[in-house]
């Protein structure tokens, strides 16, 4: 790694730290419709839910009543009934009507919300133009195409939350864009720092 690079690569770190920090404490509320996604999968071996090329993390949107999207969140976590508990006991106020599909992790919401209404879909088109998921199935398309995109690669496995965090910080924040950069200058000045070494280490240390 040359030394510029080694540079930018540690300030885009940085920042990529900074933003997920920030968003670590986002709850929504009100209606939210949450799916489950993976980053990776490039590589050769077993297909689909399980995969041990991908990393798997559930989105969720919340939307307005007019059926606008309002917030996002995105987690990097496996799909088993206790990691979806642990995730909405702390991301979704028990007020929240949520809608995901059948998958048998979701049970781990009942409990954390008011109203948990699943759907079983078929896969293909059908399951991605249901209406009940709309606003989380164009989300996931636009997160995977900006990534795409934007970065040639990136090792999914150790830094997936960084990236997940940064298009969540992004996003939540998109009402204002004139304010963003001095809010992100303001919360990076605020951040404990991260040296090197801590921001090399591997994501499953958090």
């Amino acid at each position: 790694m040359g030394v510029c690079y080694k540079t930018a690569w540690l300030v885009k770190h940085k920042l990529l730290e900074v933003m997920t920090q920030r968003e670590e404490k986002r709850v929504l509320e009100g209606r939210v419709e949450i799916d489950d996604a993976y980053l990776g999968g490039e590589k050769a071996g077993k297909r689909g839910r399980g995969s041990e090329n991908k990393t798997s993390f559930i989105a969720a949107v919340q939307t307005s009543a007019d059926g606008r999207p309002m917030f996002l969140s995105l987690k990097r976590l496996p799909f088993t009934k206790e990691a979806i508990d642990t995730w909405a006991s702390k991301s979704l106020a028990a007020t929240s009507c949520v809608f995901s599909d059948g998958l048998k992790c979701f049970t781990g919401l009942d409990g954390n919300v008011r109203q948990h209404e699943t759907h079983v879909l078929g896969g293909g088109r059908e399951g991605v133009k249901h209406p009940a998921f709309r606003w989380v199935n164009t989300m996931l398309g636009n997160l995977k195409t900006s990534i795409s995109g934007t970065y040639h690669a990136f090792k999914f496995t150790k830094y997936a939350d960084r990236y997940l965090g940064e298009a969540q910080y992004r996003f939540n924040r998109r009402f204002d864009l004139s304010i963003i950069l001095a809010r992100l200058t303001r919360a990076a000045a605020l951040t404990i720092p991260h040296p090197m070494a801590k921001i090399r280490l591997a994501e499953e240390c958090r």
